[in-house]
């Protein structure tokens, strides 16, 4: 038997990421942002609505999206709940900005990995896409030059409960588990 919920935005998990934009007098601002995915090899999409972020990238041109940790999950909290219109986020948290080689928009210390975007597109029904021009990965989430889910323990928002949890037990293989029921052809 099932039980309906009617219409919720349950898609599990969904990522924990972080936008990084400059705002008007240059110091940084971050925002959490739980409704995003891949739209091509080399798009990201963000649904939003208008925040100081919205305002930052659209005259900047550019963000980045960083992947939340279990080391990170207060600061990342943090980050969704307040408004980088009412204090500091960055300063509050004690977060350590990094300026980008190849963006207009700031990389953070304590997030190991980071998509560096260039604004495609940003509709007034708040889709927003960017165009990746380079992901950062810091060396300490690498083993064999590859990100190790062990070191890197991003975090998933589940929805079902509001929780954020930890996706990294490796269940299977990606393009080649499934091959098994297609048999000998």
């Amino acid at each position: 038997m099932r039980k309906n919920f009617g219409v919720k935005s349950w898609i599990y998990p969904e990522p924990v990421l972080m936008i990084g934009t400059y705002n008007d007098d240059g110091s940084s601002n971050i925002m959490n942002a739980a409704w995003g995915a891949m739209s091509e090899t080399d798009e990201v999409f963000i649904s939003l609505s208008e925040h100081k972020t919205t305002e930052n990238f659209l005259k900047r041109g550019a963000f980045t999206i960083s992947i939340a940790t279990k080391k990170t999950v207060v600061e990342s909290d943090y980050f969704g709940v307040v408004s980088g219109k009412k204090e500091d986020k960055v300063k509050k948290a004690n977060f350590h900005p990094i300026k980008s080689e190849f963006v207009d928009a700031p990389l953070f210390e304590e997030y190991p990995i980071a998509l560096e975007c260039k604004l495609k597109s940003f509709s007034s029904d708040g889709k927003l896409i960017g165009t990746i021009v380079n992901v950062s990965v810091d060396d300490s989430v690498l083993t064999d030059g590859k990100v190790d889910l062990d070191k890197l323990e991003a975090i998933a928002y589940d929805p079902f409960n509001n929780k954020y949890v930890l996706c990294k037990e490796v269940v299977g293989s990606a393009f080649k588990d499934g091959l098994k029921l297609r048999g000998n052809k």
